[in-house]
């Protein structure tokens, strides 16, 4: 029985593919800022690298940022690590602010749903499934959560809030011609 859940806990995670290899590379390599021990004053010589990367967008093409964060120590017992690169958000999500960008202004700006833009990208050479898009949108959504509740603040704080209250034409669902929104003032 514990296999049998254990497998199913397995399935129900979503598997990271590793980025593609034929996207151009850019390393960035982010060094300690002490170049000697702090307690003992030896030099501090290289004991490994942690390596992480990053899926970006530059305007037209995808690359890959590679982030190099040395360690270097006297032993391994105490090993001085360098501070800097992907920002813990975007780490956890292998993709650039310029690419998490992107992908809000085509959404949101442009209106471009996320299996289209998933196509779109699968056309360049980088599959990043709709389920991983949605993702990046719901992460972006909480991270801006103190900018929307004081912009709220803002906005109420008045004595009168004005809205437009002219009617949109909506797709009607089931059909190919569109209808009046008939949603009502908010």
């Amino acid at each position: 029985m514990p296999e049998k859940i254990a497998s199913v806990e397995a399935v129900a995670r979503s598997v990271r593919r590793p980025l593609p290899a034929h996207l151009h590379r850019e390393v960035r390599t982010h060094l300690p800022k002490q170049e000697a021990c702090p307690d003992c004053g030896g030099e501090l010589r290289k004991l490994g690298e942690d390596v992480s990367e990053v899926l970006e967008r530059i305007p037209s093409r995808f690359q890959v940022i590679r982030h190099v964060s040395c360690k270097a120590g006297l032993c391994v017992l105490r090993p001085h690590r360098a501070r800097g690169g992907a920002e813990p958000a975007h780490r956890a999500w292998r993709c650039g602010p310029g690419l998490l960008a992107h992908v809000l202004v085509s959404k949101y700006g442009d209106h471009q749903p996320l299996y289209r833009q998933s196509e779109i990208y699968a056309r360049e050479g980088v599959e990043l499934d709709r389920s991983t898009l949605a993702d990046w949108v719901g992460g972006a959504s909480r991270l801006i959560e103190p900018l929307v509740e004081a912009l709220r603040r803002h906005v109420m704080s008045a004595e009168k809030v004005h809205a437009d209250d002219t009617p949109v034409p909506v797709l009607a669902p089931g059909l190919e011609k569109q209808r009046p929104d008939d949603s009502g003032p908010m």
